[in-house]
């Protein structure tokens, strides 16, 4: 049975500021109403298919579940990285969770940020490939490339089947000279991340080249814990575990490796010049999100958040307007990003980190002002949500219910309901926690005053 495994642990940094490594790029709607993660979810439908199992951090665990829950669809389980170790140790535990349900099943390997315009296509060479892989072949799937693009690795193919090669040989992404003579030549193809193959297969295979890795991953998987939907690796394990991605463990030694070329108008939606490709084009060329006014400007791309964006006689150019930060970038230099975002860390900005909105399990909350002795958020829960018990050692809140719903709010062990219009006062140390009991989010400012206003002053 083929077993679908999404790896949805990337940060997406190359996408700064829409995506942050709090939320990044998988977990975000970029060619359509539909998250990335959602996408990759529904490509499955063409497939005859169990429910997917998803690797992803730690800290994205509930914008996962939830983005699943909102799918209606069932998982196979949901295993938490602590930290980012690659994709060889993260198909490893999805491998060992496989085995543990079916050890004869095929493993789909799919990162959970790429985009198909012809997903039809993907799974009819998933489908004719699946025979290789019952014969013990690690199959990649390779892109034919529309161009001579840099920002891709690239597969040289061998001679072979016409729908499955023998590969002669990996290569990192290249210099445009050298992609140019990639492509003119028809031998190479892009490399797409995508994996299909027998568990056991990859299991042995990974064992016999990388034995440390194997090690520490089993290691890891047999000290796991589970919570619910999630499954936890053991920390220290984990943490010994070479950073090492499947083609650099297994895939360039081995010599069962094996690539089915396609052609699904496939994209990795890697930089903004590349999502600009994928997106509905103005007669000027402009990708135009959001409130946008253009005039006498032309192929643009243009992320309107939350204000209105005009443009005049402007040209080549990304814009993207999130709450907190605004890009401006020459179309020509959006691969340089990782300069600013890098820049922005060194001076530890909580900017490449979340956005000023903040999801949560309960809800979501949008820091929209503060200065040196007051925080003001917009805080909604949603339906039979609840915040956790708490206090504070050193700020006082004021919740005030602004637009709708009635909260439940218990202030060292007084119930009371709060309704629109209303407000409740919680003291420095008192213990306190907000339900919402209703059908509707409910939606409060809350005003945070006193000496110290981080996150970390909160004892549950």
């Amino acid at each position: 049975m083929l077993q679908p495994v999404i790896i949805a642990g990337g940060s997406g940094t190359r996408l700064w500021p829409l995506s942050r490594k709090l939320y990044p790029k998988q977990f975000l709607p970029l060619t359509s109403d539909k998250t990335m993660l959602h996408i990759t979810v529904e490509r499955l439908s063409g497939l005859d298919c169990l429910a997917p199992i998803v690797v992803c951090n730690e800290e994205h665990r509930f914008i996962a579940i939830e983005q699943l829950r909102a799918l209606k669809v069932d998982h196979g389980g949901i295993i938490l990285e602590p930290w980012a170790r690659n994709t060889a140790l993260a198909i490893c535990l999805a491998t060992l969770l496989a085995n543990e349900n079916n050890p004869q099943n095929h493993l789909l390997i799919l990162p959970a940020d790429h985009f198909m315009g012809v997903p039809e296509l993907f799974c009819e060479a998933v489908v004719h490939s699946q025979a290789a892989a019952q014969a013990g072949a690690l199959i990649t799937f390779g892109i034919h490339p529309r161009e001579p693009a840099t920002g891709y690795g690239y597969i040289k193919m061998a001679e072979g089947h016409a729908s499955l090669h023998p590969i002669d040989q990996f290569i990192e992404k290249p210099c445009t000279e050298a992609a140019e003579q990639y492509v003119a030549s028809g031998e190479y193809l892009w490399n797409s991340g995508i994996f299909l193959c027998s568990s056991g297969v990859y299991l042995s295979e990974l064992e016999h080249f990388r034995p440390d890795i194997f090690s520490a991953c089993v290691s890891a998987w047999d000290n796991r814990s589970t919570d619910g939907d999630f499954v936890r690796p053991d920390c220290v394990s984990f943490e010994n575990c070479p950073d090492e991605s499947i083609d650099y463990a297994v895939m360039e030694q081995t010599d069962k490796a094996r690539v089915t070329p396609i052609d699904p108008d496939w994209n990795d939606l890697g930089s903004w010049r590349s999502l600009l490709e994928q997106l509905p084009k103005t007669v000027a060329g402009n990708a135009e999100t959001g409130d946008v006014l253009c005039r006498d400007s032309s192929n643009n791309y243009i992320h309107a958040q939350h204000k209105l964006v005009g443009l005049l006689g402007i040209d080549n150019l990304v814009i993207v307007d999130t709450k907190d930060a605004l890009l401006v970038a020459h179309k020509d230099r959006v691969e340089d990003i990782k300069l600013i975002v890098k820049e922005l860390d060194n001076q530890q900005r909580p900017e490449t980190q979340q956005h000023r909105e903040v999801f949560r399990p309960w809800g979501k909350y949008d820091a929209m002002d503060s200065d040196e002795r007051f925080q003001v958020k917009r805080i909604t829960v949603k339906p039979l949500a609840k915040l956790s018990l708490q206090m504070h050692h050193h700020r006082a809140e004021y919740w005030v219910v602004v637009v709708k719903g009635t909260a439940k709010v218990t202030i060292d062990g007084v119930d009371s309901l709060v309704s629109e219009n209303e407000s409740v006062y919680i003291p420095i140390g008192a213990v306190h926690s907000l339900e919402n009991p209703g059908k509707i989010p409910i939606e409060l400012t809350e005003i945070q005053t006193g000496s110290y206003l981080g996150e970390d002053d909160i004892v549950r």
